[in-house]
């Protein structure tokens, strides 16, 4: 995003194995934060039935776990036979990913219609299929471009074993990144200002994520600008 993996990887160069890890957890860490996949995550929580930090973890961690899936099994033959995904596929995936970022704004805002969206005293039990739902979208953006360019800048690393290890790294952080950003947006639902405006945080939120997925998909072929 904004050059910054690349920023970071630089500190890699010529670099004591450590400090080669170090920068792989830092892309990790930084790759939870694209906008695509905190717009996903964002509308998950805010359209589920259970908001509270503890479940917001869950679904990042879920997306998380979903998304190292799918970038350990494309990165790792990218690492071992240089062998990258088709433009097309990657495309594909792009598109994908933006859809479903709209679909999930235009649940919230439908749930916000209908009055859906309030907060209850005790939990409720409709937790298991937003997990599942969250790492399916995970799956779906370990093939993105986004989670390419990591993988493109380990394949710089002499060792393909330390790369390997590197890839590892990466894939386990942004689980770990997504999960502590998913529970301080968990937090913020449940804070007694949020909760006292979520009538219009909702539909705010809903209206800015189904636009952001329909510029996302446009960018995926070049119909729109993508500075990510």
């Amino acid at each position: 995003m904004f050059g910054v993996d690349e920023r970071i990887a630089s500190s890699s160069g010529g670099a004591s194995i450590w400090i080669v890890l170090a920068v792989a957890v830092l892309l990790g860490l930084r790759h939870a934060t694209d906008p695509d996949h905190l717009a996903a995550v964002t509308t998950l929580v805010a359209a589920g039935r259970e908001r509270t930090a503890s479940r917001a973890a869950e679904l990042g961690l879920a997306w998380g776990l979903g998304h190292a899936v799918t970038l350990l099994a494309f990165g790792l033959p990218i690492l071992l036979f240089d062998s990258l995904l088709p433009r097309l596929v990657e495309q594909a995936a792009e598109t994908a990913i933006g859809v479903v970022i709209a679909f999930l704004a235009l649940r919230l805002l439908v749930r916000w219609r209908r009055g859906e969206l309030r907060f209850h005293s005790h939990p409720q039990a409709h937790g298991a299929r937003s997990t599942r739902g969250a790492f399916a979208i995970g799956l779906m953006h370990g093939v993105g471009g986004s989670a390419g360019v990591g993988v493109l800048v380990l394949a710089s690393i002499r060792s393909t074993g330390l790369a390997v290890v590197s890839l590892v790294l990466l894939a386990v952080f942004t689980a770990v990144s997504m999960s502590v950003l998913s529970c301080v947006f968990g937090s913020m639902l449940v804070s007694r200002p949020v909760r006292a405006a979520f009538g219009t945080v909702a539909p705010a939120l809903g209206g800015a994520s189904l636009a952001f997925g329909v510029w996302y998909a446009s960018a995926a072929w070049s119909l729109a600008p993508y500075p990510f």
